[in-house]
């Protein structure tokens, strides 16, 4: 056969059909001797399809899936959540600004100074005494800012290029008060000459803050408190807010020194109920006995004993963690210790508010030494799923076991999340908002 059908261009156009007609047949056998095993295309084919972590409990059935919670999570009208922080940010009165929330007193929730004298008398003493004649760091000038802004007006806290950050416009409106030596050496690099902002914990896009606490430091002596906050307060009028500046020890450090964080979760309940499957999947789950409608609502009392039992507690939250490295995830920069976790109903009133009533909303309050990447969001949106679905008050700590991230719900929207502020000295529970 090979020899006819490499006779060349005298072969007739009949016997050349009939010679690719008896070569077909050995073609397809090489096509399958050259297939990968059976075994292999269905590997991978589950391997597409492994999407969701498998649940064991008797509830597993009635749990959302990541699209589930997602659609259920982002359904909200986040609009009204996104007003209210900002109202509270233009207010410029922090944190106490939350009060009004729970019916407590405004005046036990101004900004925490605690931070500024984070050495006892003698620690300050020796350090006044061990700088004396020492140049460098030591004659340099630490300022400490508390600052309130606007979660949807600004892309995160982060400096980065092409973004409108917190970071990058703090840093901006300092640079005012850089000393000469370090001006010219940012000219020689071709760099603008601006401060440099530390902050106690960076927040996503979205996430607002009423208290963030960063530090400045500077080698110019006439540099004052007063100085710096007219600087920020010009920077984005009603969308970033100084609300404290003073003078703190050369060792403060916002994120080391700082001995807990507490942030609040608004979550709106007064949306019209919608159907998490659509009506097909719906039909199926009705005509199958063996399954019941997914749930479309949740107790906020629920949630807030399942939460209930982070309190007091150091555990590993790897699994609630988002964005990390799978080698930074494993030990001890896991751990955290959850000093208060509560959910409770409330009311948010705005000041151009049609209707006579406000918005119902759950609020969540978390108080924690240290958080990890996306953790709260992953919680909030993993705590509401697992009330839904009526697991027990232990579904969170359950879930610390797990290995798979899979196993927890995706983040919360970011909108719904506010940094309320941070703590320099011991953590005292009257200071929270939500109380037994």
């Amino acid at each position: 056969m090979w020899g006819h059908f490499t006779r060349g261009k005298n072969t007739s156009a009949q016997t050349q059909k009939h010679m690719l007609a008896e070569f077909r047949p050995l073609m397809a056998t090489a096509a399958k001797a050259r297939a990968p095993p059976a075994v292999a295309a269905s590997t991978a084919v589950e391997r597409d399809e492994h999407v969701h972590y498998t649940h064991t409990d008797v509830c597993h059935h009635l749990r959302w899936t990541a699209k589930e919670s997602y659609e259920y999570m982002y359904a909200r009208p986040w609009s009204r959540v996104i007003e209210f922080y900002a109202e509270l940010v233009r207010a410029g009165a922090g944190a106490a600004g939350l009060a009004k929330l729970f019916g407590v007193d405004e005046k036990d929730y101004t900004p925490d100074t605690a931070g500024e004298n984070c050495l006892a008398p003698l620690e300050k003493q020796t350090a006044n005494i061990a700088s004396k004649g020492r140049g460098g760091r030591w004659e340099r000038v630490t300022f400490k800012i508390v600052l309130s802004y606007h979660g949807g007006s600004f892309d995160g806290w982060q400096k980065q290029p092409g973004l409108n950050t917190v970071q990058g416009l703090v840093e901006k409106h300092l640079g005012q008060f850089v000393d000469e030596r370090k001006a010219k050496q940012l000219e020689s690099r071709s760099l603008p000459i601006e401060g440099c902002a530390v902050v106690a914990g960076r927040t996503d896009k979205g996430v607002t803050a009423l208290q963030q606490v960063c530090s400045f430091y500077t080698w110019r002596k006439d540099v004052k408190p007063g100085d710096i906050k007219d600087a920020i307060s010009e920077a984005a009028p009603d969308k970033l807010k100084p609300l404290h500046v003073s003078e703190v020890a050369r060792e403060f450090h916002p994120n080391f020194a700082a001995k807990w964080r507490r942030y609040m979760y608004i979550f709106p309940l007064d949306e019209d109920a919608k159907l998490i499957l659509g009506e097909e999947q719906s039909s199926n789950i009705l005509e199958n006995s063996e399954h019941n409608i997914k749930p479309q609502s949740f107790d906020v009392a629920k949630v807030d004993k399942i939460l209930r039992k982070l309190a007091g507690k150091t555990l590993s939250y790897k699994m609630f963690a988002r964005d990390t490295q799978a080698s930074r995830s494993v030990g001890p920069p896991t751990e955290c210790f959850m000093f208060h976790s509560r959910a409770a109903v409330a009311t948010l009133n705005f000041v151009n508010e049609d209707c006579k009533e406000g918005m119902r909303v759950m609020c969540i309050e978390l108080v924690a030494n240290r958080f990890l990447r996306k953790m709260v969001r992953v919680l909030v949106a993993t705590a509401v799923r697992e009330a839904a679905a009526g697991a027990g008050d232990d579904a969170l700590l359950n879930l610390m076991e797990a290995t798979d991230r899979r196993a927890t719900a995706p983040p919360a929207p970011p909108e719904g999340l506010c940094l309320v502020d941070v703590g320099y000295e011991d953590f005292h529970k009257q200071r929270c908002f939500i109380i037994d």
